[in-house]
């Protein structure tokens, strides 16, 4: 019980700072004044926009943070398979850059690579003094090895660490003093002779004006909206839906790899009310298979997401998969074979909503398919965020290159994290 405790003794830090938060949440005006001015406008509260926001403050920059929902909606808090980073003794930066390079099919931007993973040992450190605090084991880091890795590097809070690391940067962005402006989507971004001009439009059609030095956009990917377009499940959030790449792009932003959507391999197909949900692949770090129809495995459960992915799907379509009580494909996904003490430890979240829906993974298989997960590819940026037109950066699932066009599970939150505090550090210089 002892690692289980150190897994979630964030959420009692979290749960003590949350009338803290609420009291200076209140400081947000649903209004924005019409002189609202700003060295640094960040679009979006995941935890790229979050990270990005806290960094521009740090480093001297009147901040601005605007997004579309609540201060609390995003994707990244819905992630929860874990972060990477290279701790383990036989593991290293250059290995983890070498494993990203293999798994994106070489098609990463080499120079992102090697700052997202030589890195990561110090967003960890940072996450760390925010309060996040990863679960532990021997005195050490509980590391698990994720799909397309070589070694363990895979660092969790339970199955819940974007939730972990989204609360913990919330709270320290409502810990300074940047604005924050909820329910203020992004409708135009027009240059000026000193910056940006961001016109912000509310749900009720009203609309309003930021001036700001340089804009971070991280605002995310489009896969909500693309998943109801084609008809598919997704695991994102409904804000996810891809305005803001188009106002960047009509802003004069070259974008890369657009067309590269990622299915995350294990989406749920069954209970109804867990299709869509993202099933952790750390029940396949820690041993759970992928099975068809006969209980043959028929696929490396450890490689890259779209080669996962690609196998369910023509498993399926040789007619060697299962169907849902309600007709939708699926396969089935063998987490009976992990440890009880594994999945206590790490995978609590999926077991209480398995449990809760009459279905106990660790007594019988779970159905799942691949579901709509990821835009790995974005807007073109640098070593520091910015992309192709100076002044305007980007940051998270909305830039491109870091993934190439395949991306390995516990990278998207070390992005956000890498290239968010890039991001705000790079905007705030400029600004100034």
């Amino acid at each position: 019980m002892t690692n289980l405790c150190a897994g979630w003794a964030t959420f009692g830090v979290l749960n003590k700072h949350r009338l803290s938060f609420a009291l200076a949440e209140s400081r947000y005006s649903a209004e924005v004044p019409d002189d609202l001015q700003a060295d640094v406008l960040v679009i979006g509260s995941g935890a790229s926009g979050l990270a990005a926001a806290v960094s521009a403050e740090r480093a001297g920059a009147r901040v601005v943070l605007a997004t579309k929902g609540s201060l609390q909606s995003c994707n990244s808090a819905k992630a929860q398979g874990g972060i990477q980073a290279a701790f383990g003794e036989d593991d290293s930066p250059e290995q983890h850059a070498e494993d990203v390079w293999r798994s994106s099919h070489e098609t990463a931007d080499r120079s992102l690579v090697e700052v997202l993973t030589s890195e990561a040992p110090g967003a960890i450190a940072w996450l760390e003094e925010l309060g996040v605090e990863f679960t532990r084991e021997n005195g050490g880091y509980r590391l698990a090895r994720c799909g397309g890795a070589t070694r363990r590097r895979l660092l969790q809070v339970g199955d819940r660490t974007g939730l972990a690391i989204t609360t913990a940067l919330r709270e320290a962005f409502a810990a300074g003093t940047a604005t924050g402006l909820p329910n203020h989507a992004l409708a135009g971004l027009d240059e000026q002779p000193s910056g940006w001009r961001a016109t912000l439009r509310r749900k009720d059609g009203v609309e309003a004006a930021v001036e700001a030095g340089t804009v971070v956009l991280a605002a995310g990917g489009r896969c909500y909206r693309e998943a109801k377009e084609r008809g598919e499940l997704s695991t994102n959030h409904p804000g996810a839906t891809g305005e803001v790449t188009d106002i960047a792009r009509a802003a004069g932003a070259e974008a890369r790899d657009l067309d590269a959507l990622q299915y995350h391999p294990n989406g749920g197909s069954w209970p109804a009310n867990l299709q869509g949900y993202s099933i952790p692949e750390t029940t396949r770090a820690y041993g759970a298979v992928l099975l068809n129809a006969a209980r043959e495995e028929f696929t490396d459960s450890l490689g890259p997401r779209d080669v996962v992915a690609q196998a369910i799907v023509d498993e399926v379509a040789a007619g060697r998969g299962v169907e849902t009580p309600d007709g939708r494909p699926a396969v089935y996904l063998d987490t009976t074979r992990i440890p009880e003490a594994d999945a206590l430890v790490s995978l609590p979240y999926m077991l209480r909503r398995y449990r809760a829906a009459g279905i106990d993974p660790l007594k019988e298989p779970i159905l799942t398919y691949p579901v709509l997960h990821y835009q790995n590819g974005g807007l073109v940026i640098s070593e520091r965020g910015e992309t192709t037109v100076p002044g305007l950066y980007a940051c998270g699932e909305i830039a491109g290159g870091t993934h190439g066009r395949n991306r390995m599970m516990g990278n998207s939150l070390l992005e956000c994290v890498v290239f968010g505090r890039r991001a705000g550090a790079a905007a705030a210089e400029v600004a100034a």
